[in-house]
């Protein structure tokens, strides 16, 4: 299923866990390697499809060192681990695995990070360039060697067969009648290598004696773009085609991925692999099949026969053509559209539309998902979004605001308490996740949450067990959770803020929100939308925004992203009487100057500059702190924090 994949383990009950997941799931073991010198060996040897990796390894080579060598091989790779340091989680990120898997795990947690990593994988536009390039490379050497043509080519079947896994290769032409002229045939022998058969051997295999050739009239030939046939489709070619069903019965093929070229003016020349999976060639297969035309005419400029036929024509399309149309073929691929409407995600920039097709990809995985971002980008727009798109969509998806909720309130607030927990706990009362039971749970500011209650949260991950406080019962809970953030965790785990082992468990799949500055050709699509939306909620007649108030909407850089946006506008819609906005409000931030000298000479403290800061914010805010406009909104900080800043510095206490 998918390649064999090579699991780098020094525990052997590790290891062994998950060899028996991953067997009992169909995919095929490679091996076991506990340090990196028999990792390469194996690889050498099997050339894995995918490599579990552990990051601490017997010997002196860790699995960070391993990491980087699989990027030069193009071979993904997910890692494999418990707790590690700060720096350590850093470095292993810079090697861009497909995934996080954290030890303890369960097998859903294997399967599930699998398949997220390979979707993930096969929707990489820059793994599959380098992937080409690789290859490419591959053949260059292969050139260079002093070998006969018939293991060149075979050599270059196998190098092929690392990126595009099949089990049977052909190279078939018919006369420009569309007559049957000749096959090579390439049959894997071993374990991944591929054997030319002659003719002899060819139709001995198929229990055909060769003149029997002139018989098979009809074969497949597809147009020169890349087409792959699977299930019923490869059924019908096989039924209207003599020559491939007598391939597929012969070898027991389901799958085809073929690509056609011309012969002058002679006829053509099919390049066709085979697949024993049904579902063996994706369309990530066919795009790379494409990119390789001079690839695949020097495979034929091995065969003597194709000389004297006359010169292969390769398709008369440039790099920059085959580009776009191959980044739009990955973009596209098995990815449902979302309804902006339904959902909320309003736009079509080329960073945001990467957020849409993440949110897509993991909404029907049961994964915990980390979005990251400024204040106001949209993040719990995403997690809704998520959601709606899961199968949960049907129970309750329940949000927590960390950054709101009191220290010494935030664990009853989450788990609940039984009556006489504390004083003034008449009752018993539920909490967050048992509310969210059969749904979703969104943590929204998780950075915020206090670290002995992120012991709990761990537990809660872990084990879907909650303990109302003060009670003994363990309740389970089936809930999905969802975090967000807009500090750098990364710096509060350095800080001894934030666990380690709690971010492993959350970062399985992260989602970056991009800041409205960075998505400026969104603006005039969410403006409207805000107009339309914020008019019907207001009850008002529909209106419009003239071409010159988006333009000045264009030229603001939007520190308050998304949220200062529909603020701005809804503004605007209470202030504006006529049907059209034809002039918008904004904020006068200050824009980044150099430093300039007091002409005093005396230069201001940090401490001073703060203070100033902080005040001007909160004269801007009308000495609102907290909430939707607040000076806390606006100044990226929770509203505590900035009341405590407040205190410490003096000011005013007339803010609110």
């Amino acid at each position: 299923m998918d390649g064999k994949i090579l699991i780098v383990e020094d525990e052997f009950i590790i290891a062994s866990d998950l060899r028996i997941i991953l067997e009992d799931a169909g995919y095929e073991i490679a091996g076991i390697a506990s340090s990196v010198p028999k990792a390469l060996e194996i690889i050498r040897l099997k050339r894995p499809a995918w490599v579990f990796l552990d990051i601490y390894l017997s010997g002196k080579l860790t699995g960070i060192d391993l990491a980087r060598m699989l990027v030069e091989m193009s071979i993904p790779f997910i890692y494999v681990s418990a707790n590690s340091n700060q720096s350590v989680l850093r470095e292993a990120k810079t090697t861009r695995p497909y995934g996080f898997l954290v030890k303890p795990f369960r097998e859903q947690d294997v399967l599930v990070t699998l398949d997220v990593a390979k979707y993930r994988h096969e929707n990489d536009l820059e793994t599959q360039l380098q992937s080409e390039q690789v290859l490419k490379q591959q053949v260059m050497n292969i050139f260079s060697e002093t070998i006969s043509r018939d293991e060149e080519v075979s050599k270059i079947v196998t190098a092929l067969q690392y990126h595009i896994p099949f089990d049977f290769f052909t190279i078939s032409w018919k006369d420009k009648n569309g007559e049957f002229s000749e096959v090579r045939a390439f049959n894997k022998s071993g374990e991944d290598d591929f054997k030319l058969m002659d003719k002899t051997e060819f139709f001995s295999e198929v229990q055909k004696a060769s003149e029997g050739l002139n018989l098979l009239k009809k074969f497949s030939s597809p147009s020169a773009k890349s087409s792959f046939l699977t299930g019923s489709e490869f059924a019908e070619m096989c039924r209207k085609n003599s020559f491939d069903k007598l391939i597929a019965d012969s070898f027991n093929l389901h799958s085809a991925l073929i690509k056609t070229f011309a012969i002058c003016s002679w006829g053509q020349i099919n390049f066709s692999l085979y697949c024993q999976n049904p579902d063996g060639f994706k369309k990530h297969h066919a795009a790379l099949l494409d990119r390789l035309d001079l690839f695949l005419v020097r495979i034929s400029d091995c065969l003597p026969e194709i000389k004297k036929l006359g010169r292969v024509e390769p398709q008369e399309q440039g790099e920059e053509h085959t580009l776009p149309k191959y980044v739009s073929a990955i973009k596209t691929a098995q990815i449902p559209a979302i309804d902006d409407d339904s959902f909320g995600l309003v736009g079509s920039a080329p960073n945001f539309q990467k957020v849409k097709e993440q949110v897509t990809t993991v909404a029907p995985f049961d994964i915990s998902v980390l979005i990251l971002g400024e204040s106001g980008t949209g993040k719990e727009k995403v997690a809704r979004a998520i959601h709606n798109l899961s199968e949960r969509k049907a129970k309750p998806m329940i949000k927590v605001n960390c950054a709101a909720i009191p220290a010494t309130l935030i664990e009853s607030e989450l788990f609940g308490y039984e009556r006489g927990a504390f004083t003034g706990a008449a009752d018993r009362r539920i909490g967050k996740f048992e509310q969210a039971n059969g749904g979703t749970i969104f943590l929204d500011e998780i950075g915020e949450i206090p670290m002995d209650l992120q012991v709990k949260l761990l537990c809660v991950l872990q084990e879907r067990e909650i303990v109302r406080l003060g009670g003994n019962l363990v309740i389970k809970v089936d809930v999905r959770i969802i975090a967000a953030t807009n500090c750098n965790l990364e710096k509060a785990i350095a800080a001894g803020r934030f666990r380690l082992d709690l971010y492993y468990r959350l970062n399985v799949f992260p989602i970056t929100m991009p800041p409205l500055r960075q998505r400026k050709e969104d603006i005039a699509a969410l403006a409207r939308h805000f107009v339309i939306s914020l008019t019907a909620k207001m009850g008002r007649n529909a209106k419009d925004i003239s071409d010159d108030t988006l333009k000045t909407l264009l030229e603001y850089n939007w520190p308050g992203n998304i949220r200062e946006l529909e603020n701005i506008i809804e503004r605007s819609l209470v202030l504006n009487k006529g049907s059209i906005i034809e002039h918008i409000e904004l904020p006068e931030h200050e824009k980044t100057e150099e430093l300039a000298i007091p002409q005093d000479g005396k230069i201001k403290t940090i401490k001073e500059l703060e203070k100033e800061h902080i005040l001007n914010t909160l004269q801007y805010c009308n000495g609102k702190v907290s909430g939707t406009g607040g000076a806390a909104e606006l100044l990226d900080m929770p509203a505590n924090t900035l009341f405590a800043k407040i205190k410490k510095l003096g000011l005013s206490k007339d803010f609110q």
